[in-house]
């Protein structure tokens, strides 16, 4: 007899669901009972010379074997494997005896040559609710991604003939049982059986699973997945060698229980290899790497994904009372979070938990009866913790790992060196890691993560730091290592062996890429200075000099300045010499400076808008470059905000900051520039210390003169007071010229008004605006009360009087804080003490 019906006389054929604790536990009893001398698992057959590494101690799961072409690394495919696989139970079983195992799907070879369309076939199908061996593409080059198929639906070509209507094995045996979930069925089917009775034949199971499959392919045919016709001819091709090698009884094959019939099937040999006929193929190689449990949650897009790997894995793991233990790891999470969780809160979790597995007719409390009892007892009805539990235990953060000497291309050796030498692990959780550059191993892991970024190894993206520091020798990264980064080292590794050479030379073609824009190629300069690649600035910095000289846009200019800016202070930090990007700011700056009026005037609003941004980013360089930077003709630049410098004519004399002012002071006055960039210029201009109290007042107060048109006037309030509203709760005069503005524009022009000034304050901060609405609403303070002391002092948002009895209140705390408290100090001193305790504060 073959296959569905008694081991003895067949094969073992071993129908399972992918990632299913239970099928992984009747696979592991089955190979015990039985010993096979050869084990077939589906999976890609190129990793045959692979498969002894899953014997390694080193080999922790999850992992995944990676399918890339040799040629194109970019074109891969994932077949991850849990601890909890069915397959990776029995890859570890045959290793660790000597057993020999070979894989038997269809060639990565073809699948990857296959075409886009053709690439959502991934093998595994729908395997009984998605079986072993589904590739997951990487997900910015096709299917498999996070916006792909859904998880259960054995994603195939809708090209491939049929109506396009897919079977769903699991639901058609779900609801003959009369269930009407197909994920509780296989639950209470499967995944919770604890092993067989003493003295049962552990193949039963299986049995009793084939036919139930070969049931429905009777009534079903293929189930509208017509590609798994052509794997499941591959499958038997292997299959009849393995049984002519080792004899029928010697043979077992662990697959998804959808190709049990298929592999049972009365086919010729002739038949299955003109199947196979005519496929397109390339050049592959396979290799394992670390995956993670996130990346097997449905929810990540993988064709064969699991809600609930976390709870998988406690199935499996689990000796004994598995709801006990699982509601005791829950209770560790949320003490660790400060939730009071007592004893008798688990006792009653588990108790709730198995009444409501007994209500609802299940052998075992599942993962929707511990999750009921855990929302009701221990977290008292919210879904707030719950979702805590759901990321950290329930789905988790589990990464595996691959050891050192297993199969690997050489840039992801070089990696792991790299990654060792710098004490810096990867890992499936979010981080943020605070890096001084000043420190030796700091400044090694930002080389290291800067040359990852160049490679598009994206593992980690610059963050703003949580201190609030701005410092250059400053940098905060957010970590986190996904899968498909190990595709992205294989792509890599075209340009160099390892991380260093693979990203000079990327950065070398980057720069020569004809059509490149000048602001990428500023920003590769920068980027080749904090990754510390000496080789690949001389050729970007040529490349650079020779676009900056025939740019003649200055927003292109503008927009490629501060990058340049910056990397000019990273030098001292990283030890680096920048010299050489000096002059070439420098005359970058000089061209913005003397390009921006003309490209100033007769601007349109869109226009005006993205000018702004232009003349923001290079008054913030010009700043940098004059401070940190000798200009051209050798003077020293002073402080941005020193001392007003005198103005100067033409930039004949003085420095780049001064002639930088200069053209400020020329569009803030001249009528052809839009309002927008006239309030920027006044509003820049003052804020560096270069304009008077009393021009700054002038110049509102003709901006909002009765003569301009309301909108121009709106326009110009916009870029005057944009980026914060702390100008206006400090200068009562300047809220009170556009108060008396605001009210006196007419009601026919106040509706094209309110959006301008609607979208400027809405930058502000939430305390800002409400300090802004009270002034407004007391009404600004006069000048002399304005400068009065005490307590006839009008302070912007606060009252004229000092309420001596709520300052009182907090004398205490401030004594506190300044460390001049006593042991005898009380709250209860006299009025006039307290007075005398202020003022000394």
């Amino acid at each position: 007899m073959t296959g569905v019906a008694g081991g003895a006389a067949g094969p073992l054929l071993l129908g399972v669901r992918h990632h299913g604790p239970g099928s992984a536990r009747a696979v592991g009893a089955v190979l015990d009972a039985y010993e096979p001398g050869v084990v077939l698992i589906e999976g890609p057959p190129e990793a045959d010379a692979v498969a002894a590494a899953a014997g390694d101690d080193g080999m922790v799961p999850p992992v995944a074997l990676l399918a890339h072409a040799v040629d194109e690394p970019g074109r891969a495919a994932f077949w991850p494997l849990a601890e909890f696989s069915p397959e990776w139970v029995a890859i570890r079983w045959a290793v660790r005896r000597g057993v020999p195992v070979r894989f038997i799907d269809l060639p990565a070879a073809h699948t990857l040559a296959m075409s886009e369309g053709e690439q959502e076939t991934v093998p595994g199908g729908t395997d009984g609710g998605g079986a072993a061996g589904d590739a997951d593409r990487d997900p910015d080059s096709g299917p498999g991604s996070d916006s792909g198929p859904d998880p259960d639906s054995g994603p195939e070509s809708a090209s491939e003939g049929g109506s396009g209507v897919r079977l769903d094995p699991l639901a058609a045996l779900a609801e003959a049982a009369g269930y009407d979930d197909p994920e509780r069925w296989w639950e209470d089917a499967v995944e919770h059986r604890r092993g067989a009775a003493p003295g049962a034949d552990p193949y039963e199971p299986f049995v009793a699973l084939g036919e139930a499959m070969a049931e429905l392919r009777a009534v079903h045919g293929a189930g509208g997945h017509q590609r798994d016709l052509v794997r499941e001819a591959h499958m038997r091709l292997r299959l009849r060698e393995a049984r002519k090698e080792f004899g029928d009884a010697a043979t077992a094959v662990v697959c998804g229980a959808w190709h049990v019939p298929a592999l049972t099937q009365a086919a010729t040999v002739t038949a299955d290899r003109r199947a196979l006929k005519g496929l397109p193929k390339v050049k592959a190689e396979v290799t394992w790497v670390p995956w993670t449990h996130r990346r097997l949650a449905r929810r990540s897009g993988y064709g064969a994904g699991i809600a609930s790997p976390g709870w998988y894995r406690h199935l499996f793991t689990a000796p004994d009372r598995p709801v006990e233990r699982w509601m005791t790891d829950v209770a560790g999470l949320l003490r660790a979070q400060d939730h009071q969780v007592s004893s008798a809160h688990l006792i009653e979790a588990v108790r709730l938990a198995e009444t409501l597995a007994t209500l609802r007719g299940r052998p075992l409390a599942g993962l929707t009866e511990t999750t009921d009892a855990v929302r009701s007892v221990l977290c008292e009805g919210s879904d707030v913790p719950l979702e805590l539990i759901r990321d950290r235990l329930v789905v988790g953060d589990v990464l595996g790992e691959v050891p050192e000497g297993g199969p690997a291309v050489p840039l992801q050796r070089d990696l792991a060196r790299c990654q060792r030498a710098v004490r810096l692990k990867p890992s499936a959780a979010e981080r943020e890691l605070d890096l001084d550059l000043r420190k030796e191993t700091d400044a090694a892991r930002s080389r290291l993560l800067h040359r990852l970024r160049l490679l598009g190894i994206g593992w980690g993206e610059p963050a703003r730091s949580r201190s609030g520091s701005t410092g250059t020798f400053r940098e905060s990264w957010r970590l986190r290592w996904e899968p498909e980064l190990s595709v992205r080292v294989a792509e890599a590794g075209i340009w160099g062996t390892t991380v260093r050479e693979a990203a000079t030379a990327k950065a070398r073609s980057r720069a020569v890429e004809p059509g490149t824009a000048l602001a990428e190629i500023t920003a590769l300069a920068e980027l080749c200075l904090l990754a510390r690649l000496p080789d690949a600035l001389p050729v970007v910095m040529r490349v650079l000099a020779d676009r900056a000289a025939l740019e003649s846009d200055v927003g292109h200019l503008a927009r490629a300045l501060p990058a340049l800016v910056r990397t000019l202070r990273y030098g001292d930090v990283r030890g680096t010499d920048a010299g050489a990007l000096a002059e070439v700011a420098g005359g970058m700056a000089e061209r913005v400076r003397v390009g921006l009026p003309p490209a100033c005037a007769g601007l349109d609003d869109e226009g005006a808008c993205e000018m702004r941004g232009h003349l923001d980013a290079a008054h913030q360089a010009v700043n940098l470059l004059a401070r940190d930077v000798p200009t051209a003709d050798g003077a020293a630049a002073p402080d941005a905000g020193g001392a007003a410098a005198p103005d100067t004519e033409g930039g004949a004399a003085g420095n780049l900051l001064d002639r930088w002012r200069t053209v400020l002071r020329t569009l803030a006055g001249r009528d052809r520039v839009p309002g927008l960039l006239r309030g920027r210029c006044a509003r820049l201009l003052l804020d560096d210390g270069q304009l008077a109290d009393a021009e700054a007042e002038r110049l509102v107060g003709l901006a909002l003169s009765p003569g301009t048109p309301p909108a121009e006037a709106a326009a110009w309030i916009e870029g005057f007071l944009a980026g914060g509203g702390m100008l206006l709760v400090h200068d009562e005069r300047l809220l009170a010229l556009v108060d008396r503005w605001l009210t006196g524009v007419p009601a026919d022009a106040f509706t094209d008004v309110l959006p301008l000034l609607r979208r400027t304050f809405a930058e502000y901060e939430a305390g800002v605006r409400r300090t802004l609405g009270e002034l407004v609403r007391r009404g600004p303070a006069g000048e002399g009360s304005r400068r009065g002391s005490g307590e006839s002092a009008g302070l912007p948002g606060f009252g004229a009087g000092l309420e001596v009895r709520r300052a009182d209140a907090v004398l205490e705390t401030v004594r506190l804080l300044l460390g001049t408290a006593s042991a005898g100090d009380g709250t209860g001193a006299a009025n006039g003490s307290h007075e005398r305790e202020g003022a000394r504060v």
